[in-house]
């Protein structure tokens, strides 16, 4: 495979992103305080005032720090508003947890991904809630923000037990599946956490595997994986190779993202034990 052409991802606008995913954040806790209710789009997910007052931010930010550069933001997305873009763009997922954020649980993130050529060259994922937040871009170090302060994550060395971590509110018993053949013998420890926290808990080095055999939006997964590829790990599509963003559907159709070391490709694990529906859901 040819080396990408990365021309817009730099450590500046990492930080600028980075400080949009905040002020995001920010959008989504006034909500909370204010109170909200939640509606339900075409497809039947859940959307509340605060994934639209937390795109809003986005998308202003990224008029100023990226003006030109197109946006594929979910709830624009959901309503048809979709522009043309050549091979950079970013993916936006304003509030990933949206199940969770409804019941009033922490893991939800504010997900920021660029692409270019194909591939994720720099994220940001913020959690308002625990107020932690995951940088990176292409060719740099993958940096984490929290009440420790901040510091560079890296992923860790395959652990045994390996810990391997599932979607919390779209778990699918192909995923545990998948582990328990494709890993014989081998103890495992599963835990359930929300949206794009699981490639940040991968990047930190607190965790080994993440199979995701249903299927996905690629704004749930680009910041997530482009602060992994970062942090020393990779996540890959069905056939074993690094999962590609810029598909006409913009669904992903299943990935396994680990520490760096390479997992049995999940095609094989899909049709025996399903995914998990046909429409995408959030990671």
């Amino acid at each position: 495979m040819a080396e990408p052409r990365i021309h817009i991802a730099s450590a500046v606008l990492a930080e600028q992103l980075g400080e949009a995913a905040r002020e995001a954040g920010a959008a989504i806790l006034e909500v909370v305080r204010k109170g909200f209710t939640a509606q339900k789009k075409i497809d039947a997910s859940p959307v509340t005032d605060a994934d639209h007052a937390a795109e809003a931010v986005v998308l202003a930010a990224l008029a100023r720090h990226a003006p030109g550069v197109p946006v594929v933001a979910e709830e624009q997305f959901a309503k048809g508003i979709v522009p043309d873009h050549g091979s950079s763009f970013f993916l936006v997922d304003p509030l990933d947890g949206t199940k969770s954020f409804i019941k009033g649980g922490d893991d939800y993130t504010v997900n920021i991904g660029l692409i270019e050529d194909g591939i994720p060259s720099l994220g940001a994922i913020y959690a308002p809630a625990t107020d932690r937040l995951w940088i990176a871009h292409h060719g740099g170090k993958a940096i984490c923000e929290d009440e420790a302060g901040r510091r560079t994550v890296h992923v860790r060395e395959r652990a045994s037990p390996m810990v391997a971590l599932a979607s919390k509110n779209h778990f699918t018993q192909g995923a545990a599946d998948y582990l328990e053949r494709a890993f014989p013998g081998e103890a495992i420890e599963q835990r359930a956490v929300g949206s794009s926290l699981k490639f940040g808990i991968l990047a930190s080095g607190d965790a080994d595997i993440y199979p995701r055999l249903g299927p996905t939006s690629e704004w749930d997964t680009a910041a997530g994986h482009a602060i992994l590829i970062a942090a020393g790990g990779r996540c890959d599509g069905p056939d074993g190779q690094p999962l590609r963003y810029g598909k006409k559907s913009y669904f992903n159709p299943g990935f396994c993202a680990t520490s760096g070391w390479e997992a049995p490709p999940i095609a094989s694990y899909m049709e025996p034990f399903g995914g998990g529906g046909d429409l995408p859901q959030g990671v």
